[in-house]
């Protein structure tokens, strides 16, 4: 009983983890940890070469570059079938260099970052540092030539983790810059000008920071102008219901472009 109990606890060790496990390529640099159950004399730890080879005991140099770590098992176990009965053969990757993302889109700066274990979108953005010139809602995953997730708004800025995914050696991510960042304050404040836009302005913030309402201004017909490609919106806004009433439900979040209108009266 002891010794199924060694031989399964040394199993959990060999196996491979889920960021090196699946369709993770291998490549040169990496460094494999190559085990055959019941012949130690096999057990070695190979760095690929240049040449994309590794050198095995018995067998000598074969191709170890290109493979899943699944499927060098499987190609070592048909050569070491010349030296060993039913060969059961373990391959694991130690380190990784061959395993990259790529950052690009003038949104944050351009890298090549290393994917030395299992990494989610969120965790990498997290460590893009400043992303406020960022355009995060054109921003998107590119795998293999395609898009597979548009988008990073809602996970990044709104929390939902759900949007959340796990990123893949070779993926490249896509974060363009935030070209048109004002917001436009005109009508009955105090000094009509344009704002840089910035997460989570509301319109009463915008406001403010124009100088606040003239005293001909008539609040209640406040509206925001919004245009998204050919369409445009307007979104009427009751401001002084935010001042005097509460009424915080008025009090809208701004998009980048947004106009923000004071209507003015006589009286």
């Amino acid at each position: 009983m002891k010794k199924w109990l060694m031989i399964f606890l040394l199993g959990l060790l060999v196996l491979p983890s889920p960021s090196q496990a699946g369709d993770y390529v291998i490549g040169e640099g990496d460094v494999l940890e190559i085990y055959v159950w019941g012949v130690k004399e096999l057990n070695v730890s190979a760095k690929v070469r240049p040449d994309g080879k590794i050198t095995i005991p018995g067998v000598g140099d074969v191709k170890a570059s290109g493979f899943t770590p699944p499927g060098l098992q499987k190609s070592l176990g048909e050569k070491l079938k010349e030296l060993v009965r039913n060969p059961n053969v373990t391959v694991t990757v130690k380190e990784m260099t061959n395993s990259k993302v790529y950052i690009f889109g003038g949104g944050v700066k351009s890298a090549a970052y290393d994917l030395n274990r299992s990494t989610t979108l969120l965790q990498l953005l997290c460590n893009l540092g400043d992303v406020q010139n960022a355009d995060l809602r054109k921003a998107h995953v590119f795998r293999n030539g395609k898009i597979i997730k548009a988008g990073f708004y809602t996970l990044f800025i709104g929390g939902d983790t759900s949007e959340d995914m796990a990123i893949e050696s070779n993926d490249s991510i896509y974060i363009p810059l935030l070209t048109d960042k004002s917001i436009y304050v005109l009508g009955a404040v105090t000094t009509p000008k344009f704002i840089e836009y910035r997460d989570g302005i509301t319109v009463m913030q915008a406001v403010l920071e124009a100088g606040g309402f003239t005293k001909f201004a008539k609040q209640n017909d406040t509206i925001i102008l919004r245009k998204e490609g050919d369409k445009e919106t307007i979104i009427p806004v009751k401001a002084k219901d935010i001042l005097s009433d509460g009424d915080l439900s008025q009090n809208y979040k701004l998009k980048p472009n947004d106009y923000v209108m004071v209507k003015e009266g006589l009286f």
